[in-house]
């Protein structure tokens, strides 16, 4: 066998990132400055881009067409770097039908790539037609499992699929008991729990699909949020995030959600 075929066999990560104005806190009844909002998002964005230089892995960045335009530089960078920019819609506290299409044109002209994936924010529900219309290939909107004020959805598919005309991926979660990986998780649990989940999905899919958000490698205490969301930040996440991540890439290959849509569904 040889080793792209040996390669082929391993399983994938699908690491992404929310690239985003740090907007959180408003959410919290803190008030934040625009300005400030789009620093830290930018600076996290940053830093995350170092991150995946250092460890040489890639990764998705489902990014809002408002930081973008403030930093172009950041979204050309990670395209030089080889990774994937998907649309994030065009702000991330507000929507309008149109942000659909319109984020994916402003990420485009920035990138100079295509774009072919979308994200909704907090994954809220968005008009397939929408999607469909402007272009899109795949949704990765669904998180898969039942949080308490945030998400209800513990009975929706857990797997890639195909669904009104798009590809749908959603994030990972445990099979059965939809235990999630996302961001959150991985934050307030014990890194062997982690990689005990992580290596479950893995056995039972093949792949895991994974989301953190670049504002989290800043320090994001003092800013009104919940323990649960402010405890791990800065470079205490930086370093977390940097040990799962070599951890991973001694045992999985890493596509980008595009490669991986057209990998699945090549027919």
């Amino acid at each position: 066998m040889s080793a792209t075929e040996t390669e082929s066999k391993r399983p994938a990560v699908l690491l992404s990132f929310d690239a985003e104005e740090f907007d959180i806190p408003l959410e919290y009844g803190f008030a934040l400055s625009e300005s400030e909002q789009f620093r830290i998002g930018a600076d996290g964005f940053e830093r995350t881009l170092l991150l995946l230089d250092e460890l040489d892995l890639r990764a998705t960045f489902f990014t809002t067409a408002s930081i973008a335009l403030r930093r172009p530089d950041l979204v050309r960078r990670a395209v030089a770097s080889g990774h994937e920019i998907a649309s994030h819609a065009y702000f991330h506290s507000r929507f309008e039908p149109g942000d659909v299409a319109r984020s994916r044109d402003v990420l485009r002209r920035i990138g100079g790539t295509d774009v072919v994936g979308f994200r909704m924010p907090r994954m809220a529900p968005v008009d397939p037609a929408l999607l469909r219309d402007a272009g899109y290939l795949y949704d990765s909107s669904t998180n898969p499992i039942w949080l308490p004020g945030r998400y209800n959805k513990f009975f929706a598919p857990r797997r890639p699929h195909r669904k009104d005309g798009l590809i749908r991926i959603p994030l990972s979660a445990v099979p059965l008991v939809r235990w999630p990986l996302f961001w959150l998780a991985f934050k307030n649990q014990p890194g062997m729990l982690t990689r005990w989940t992580t290596s479950a999905v893995l056995r039972a899919d093949g792949y895991a699909a994974l989301y953190f958000h670049p504002w989290e490698l800043m320090n994001n205490a003092g800013f009104g949020l919940p323990e649960v969301i402010a405890r791990t930040s800065g470079q205490r996440m930086y370093a977390a995030l940097r040990e799962q991540l070599l951890w991973l890439r001694a045992r999985c290959r890493f596509l980008t959600y595009a490669e991986f849509a057209r990998e699945r569904f090549a027919s």
